[in-house]
């Protein structure tokens, strides 16, 4: 497994595998790797013959007060993870190697679908997702790419944004890996306290429950609320708790396949999940 931090050196260690025509397979993360990470390496590889990893905390894509300073980062860590599971090359770019000296002009924003969820919370996020995925695109130049469905409206912004731009690649969406009590995993996981941590779980388990309420004819308004109290109950600051049809498009009741949606601070710790529902007539 090699490790390249500038674009050179990168596009020097493809070169022998774009020579023959072999599948490059790229899963851009942030570090502070855990299993959700891993699983989406194992999947590039049983398609790709080539796996790059970006590691990578992207400053344009926190806001004001975000844990951007703070945010774990664990190359050593995660290369020994990577070697295990079978990474072929790490792309450690620095700041300035990914944004160079002078001021970026350019921008890139998907709208409609990042005005709320997320969005309306953090507003500039998806602009700078956005930014950065369309760098590494350009910069690692995959045949496929594979995001975590965690993050379930950065997926569906990254998968726009390929289509609306003509970016030349697949985007592979990997479902949720989860803990054995049901947490989605996250970096951020890493943040909650014991406490916390035994508290977390509550949000899938009220997800599974609301699936179950659904098909027992509940009204999807009334799931939702319940959802949100009962989050409230136990300690978590909800930012939202939405309901959306697969394309993220608005739906009002439980006649079609649908996303569960939210989002909560528990602590310092903002946690997000999601819970797709198929409908059975």
């Amino acid at each position: 497994m090699k490790t390249e931090t500038t674009i050179q050196g990168l596009t020097a260690s493809l070169a022998p595998a774009r020579t023959t025509k072999k599948l490059i397979g790229f899963v851009p993360t942030m570090g502070n790797l855990h299993e959700g990470h891993l699983t989406l390496v194992r999947a590039a590889k049983k398609i790709c013959d080539v796996v790059v990893v970006s590691i990578f905390v992207n400053p344009i894509q926190f806001g004001a007060g975000e844990d951007f300073d703070s945010y774990p980062r664990t190359l050593e860590q995660d290369s020994r993870l990577l070697a295990d599971v079978g990474c072929d090359i790490i792309f450690a770019p620095s700041v300035e190697q990914m944004y160079g000296k002078h001021p970026r002009l350019t921008n890139i924003s998907v709208s409609q679908i990042t005005n709320d969820l997320c969005g309306e919370s953090r507003p500039g996020h998806f602009d700078g997702v956005a930014v950065v995925v369309t760098k590494l695109f350009n910069i690692v130049q995959p045949d496929y790419a594979f995001f975590g469905q965690k993050d379930y409206q950065q997926l569906a912004v990254i998968r726009q944004l390929v289509q609306d731009l003509n970016i030349p690649l697949e985007v592979i969406g990997v479902p949720i890996v989860r803990a054995a009590d049901g947490l989605a995993l996250s970096s951020r996981n890493g943040y909650l306290s014991e406490e916390e941590r035994i508290a977390a779980p509550t949000i899938y388990q009220l997800l599974k429950q609301a699936e179950a309420a659904l098909g027992e004819g509940q009204a999807l308004s009334q799931v939702l609320a319940n959802i949100s109290i009962e989050l409230t109950q136990v300690g978590f600051v909800v930012d939202y708790v939405e309901a959306r049809q697969p394309n993220l498009q608005p739906i009002e009741q439980f006649d079609r396949d649908l996303v569960l949606f939210v989002a909560a601070k528990l602590g310092s710790t903002r946690l997000i999940d999601n819970l797709q529902i198929d409908f059975k007539i």
